[in-house]
């Protein structure tokens, strides 16, 4: 058992660098200590929420040199168990929720310089208010913080324009285990002084040092949009449309997304509010946006074609074209509310695999009738970002058919080892947007080549030696 004694001595030196609105204890703690899904937790010594960068540097120095370790939360959307700290008792969980600020919006160069714990809904706001866009959009913007989008490398429905958010990161400001800070957020487009650090911890998931700051790629906001639900007869029909999407309008594709009937019925179910434009409920559907920078009624009328010509040839069962904004959002709020919908209804085994496009209907296909072999009596519920091939599988339990806990664990490592076979098979990864965490931290030594396990470890002991820095999550404790 940890010294409580020794305990208290750091909680009281810690709680004097963070000062009394920085540091919490006790019950206060409980929120923090569980993930959103109430699949992970872990204990701390207090929650520490410094305000400024030279407070998590505090921190860090003085958690070094007395060998505490740290762990990193944003806002504590993970799904994979990363957000919350270990059990020894002993950690300290470091929140970024008041790291918020904006320092600067620079709408001439498209750059945003914000720090880790500002969320991202606030980002999209101030961006709107400098007639920008930050084109990073998922089911959590709500909470989801800057800081753990850029540690586990998010993505959302409009990678396939803009790319995950590697590729929105001009530059980073994060502290190292040590306590030292290095800044480079000048938000320049070019910038070879030496290696590209950043990289580093865009989806280093709070192993390597905390991101207190970034400089964000800004992008013109659309003058124009059209979207489109369309039922189709299968996953391969629906990669024929998304083919059909990207020939036609290229970079003006903003998303593309396959889902299941099962994952839609279930959210309408769950979810209060939520308009479904067809009359039934398809097997499988794809939800279409394109934007523009003309404001002009040519992407609806081309939109418009399209999916006409796709009718005709029967590679689409149906289609709705939304006819004005307020559609265009009532379409969106339902896919935004899928993982909502999903913790309300069960426990989802999720799978997170990325695959080239032209794979996506073979993983649908064999890892379904896989699971459904080990589990049938799981729904299988299906949402894929086509653009990128990353195909979300969730196979869920409903909470009335829920068996006990030991043979649902018992279940869940049989399955991934049958479907992430399956995904090896088709030379895809297992984790595409939702990062490694503690979830996938056996999965990442036994298929990964020893030779980049031990690259990352050797990476990992040269800028935290001590392996204070979130133990156990992405890299096994130790290592």
């Amino acid at each position: 058992m940890p010294d409580t004694e020794v305990l208290g001595d750091h909680v009281a030196a810690l709680g004097a660098i963070v000062g009394p609105k920085g540091l919490l204890t006790g019950t206060d703690m409980d929120a923090y200590l569980t993930d959103w899904r109430h699949r992970a937790s872990g204990t701390a010594q207090a929650v520490l929420m410094p305000a400024s960068t030279e407070e998590v540097s505090g921190v860090l120095r003085y958690c070094a040199r007395h060998g505490v370790p740290v762990y990193v939360q944003g806002g504590n959307t993970s799904l994979c168990g990363g957000s919350v700290p270990g059990k020894t008792g002993g950690d300290i969980l470091l929140s970024t929720r008041r790291l918020n600020a904006v320092r600067e919006i620079d709408p001439v160069s498209n750059v945003a310089i914000v720090e880790s714990g500002l969320v991202l809904g606030n980002l999209h706001q101030i961006a709107e208010a400098n007639d920008r866009i930050f084109p990073m959009h998922l089911g959590a913007e709500g909470t989801a913080q800057i800081g753990g989008l850029i540690s586990t490398n998010s993505g959302g429905v409009s990678a396939v324009r803009y790319g995950n958010m590697r590729n929105l990161v001009l530059g980073l400001e994060v502290v190292l285990p040590d306590g030292s800070v290095i800044s480079r957020l000048n938000g320049l487009r070019k910038d070879n002084r030496g290696l590209d650090w950043k990289h580093l911890f865009i989806g280093g998931e709070g192993t390597l040092g905390i991101i207190t700051a970034a400089a964000l790629h800004l992008h013109p906001k659309m003058r124009s949009r059209a979207d489109a639900l369309v039922s189709v007869a299968s996953p391969g029909a629906a990669v024929q449309v998304f083919n059909r999407m990207r020939d036609r309008f290229d970079t003006k594709l903003m998303a593309c997304e396959l889902v299941s009937g099962t994952e839609v019925s279930l959210t309408l179910e769950h979810v209060p509010g939520l308009r479904f434009p067809m009359a039934e409920m398809p097997d499988w559907m794809v939800l279409i946006e394109l934007g523009d920078l003309e404001a002009d009624n040519r992407l609806q009328v081309g939109l418009q074609d399209t999916l006409e010509a796709l009718l005709e040839e029967n590679v689409v069962e149906d289609a709705v074209l939304c006819q004005n904004l307020r559609e265009s959002q009532e379409l969106w709020k339902w896919r935004h509310s899928f993982s909502e919908a999903n913790k309300k209804a069960g426990h989802g085994i999720v799978f997170d695999p990325s695959l080239r496009v032209k794979h996506v209907p073979d993983f649908i296909a064999h890892a379904t009738e896989a699971a459904l072999d080990m589990a049938p009596w799981m729904v299988p519920l299906t949402v894929c970002h086509l653009g990128d091939g990353n195909s979300h599988l969730i196979m869920m339990t409903l909470h009335e058919d829920m068996p006990p806990a030991e043979v649902m664990a018992d279940l869940t490592h049989r399955m991934f080892e049958r479907v992430h076979d399956i995904i090896a098979d088709l030379d895809g990864s297992f984790s595409a947007e939702h990062g490694i965490g503690r979830k996938l931290v056996d999965e990442m030594v036994h298929r990964q080549p020893p030779a980049e396990i031990a690259l990352m470890q050797a990476i990992k002991r040269a800028v935290d030696p001590d392996g204070l820095l979130s133990p156990g999550v992405l890299l096994a404790s130790g290592q």
